[in-house]
């Protein structure tokens, strides 16, 4: 399947209004360098990238200021420059720290927070971020300063939407600020963008249930588990453990274990059954679950991102998107 014979169709990004490609592109790799000191995804790349993506009838890009530092939004930018920008959708994010030695570059204080905007807005060559994203929480600086900036920011027209990315653990806190953004009439999170997948389902507790309290949009990155679940790893070569030990940065630690390779036999029996590839399926399944919006994917060359969307055409039937739902032991069998 050539990638303009995909058909991405639109949904409803949360409670805000918009609509949103039911499969978002993720632009972290762009300009992103290697330890060998090589660039993943070069300008090159990341325009024909983008242009698959767009053929495919994508409108969602996803973002950092920190992405190959800086670089990423550059050159989505130049790419925007000859189209017409109102028919995509672009967020990005703010947070890590962009300048050394100045500690006051990093986090969600009102300084920072009104400098990166500038910033952001001039390498995308445009007046406005669709979505503009806490990349974590500052726990630094008060809610109150930190929401009542970000206000301003949607009032003077340089944000649309307000999102909160990686924040699995603190669901509270993001209640909490939505809670005095009503209160004091400010614009309040309407986006969300955690870590989720199907060996990584952390956010079935309390996280899902807050985002539907709150109409959240809920938009998932690492779908296919940094890659686990594309089927590239072998269980005999890779097994390390027996424990998922998650935000380690260790991948082997986190991923390569055998309650996750259990998990994955269940993904390679339905992909057999539906002519799939693991990486369609996988994708196929969280698109299906409930509470979900869309999830962020991206590739490093065409034939990855064809292979990722076409995931968008794989109707999974009940009874398999229950067995996979079970296939991770714990509580979030069967959820």
């Amino acid at each position: 399947m050539a990638l303009d014979d995909i058909d991405l169709e639109f949904v409803p990004l949360g409670d805000t209004g918009l609509r949103t490609s039911e499969l978002q592109f993720g632009t972290w790799r762009f300009g992103k360098e290697t330890d060998a000191g090589d660039v993943e995804i070069d300008r090159a790349r990341a325009t024909e990238l983008l242009d698959g993506y767009e053929a495919a009838g994508g409108r969602f890009i996803d973002t950092a200021d920190v992405y190959g530092g800086g670089d990423a939004e550059a050159w989505i930018g130049e790419w925007l420059a000859d189209r017409d920008r109102e028919r995509f959708t672009v967020a990005s994010k703010i947070y890590w720290q962009t300048r050394d030695g100045d500690p006051n570059s990093k986090g969600t204080n009102r300084k920072n927070l009104r400098h990166r905007i500038d910033a952001i807005l001039e390498r995308l060559g445009t007046d406005y971020v669709d979505v503009l994203y806490l990349h974590r929480w500052d726990d630094d600086t008060p809610t109150r300063e930190t929401m009542r900036t970000l206000s301003g920011l949607v009032d003077d027209g340089r944000v649309h939407y307000l999102g909160a990315s990686t924040l699995r653990p603190n669901a509270w806190k993001v209640a909490r600020a939505n809670e005095l953004a009503r209160r004091e009439g400010w614009e309040p999170f309407t986006v969300t963008q955690p870590r989720y997948n199907l060996v990584d389902r952390e956010i079935e507790d309390d996280y899902l249930e807050a985002c539907r309290a709150y109409g959240l949009a809920v938009c998932p990155w690492s779908p296919l588990g940094q890659g686990f679940l594309t089927g590239k790893y072998d269980r005999e070569d890779g097994l390390t453990g027996d424990s998922l030990v998650a935000e380690s940065g260790r991948f082997e630690e986190a991923y390569l274990t055998e309650t996750n390779f259990d998990v994955h036999d269940d993904l390679d029996a339905v992909a057999r059954e539906v002519d799939a590839t693991p990486a369609q399926v996988a994708l196929a399944w969280l698109s299906a679950r409930d509470g979900v919006t869309a999830p962020i994917v991206g590739a490093r060359t065409t034939d990855q991102l064809e292979e990722n969307l076409a995931a968008a055409e794989l109707d999974l039937a009940d009874d398999q998107l229950r067995r996979l739902a079970e296939a991770k032991p714990g509580p979030y069998a069967g959820l």
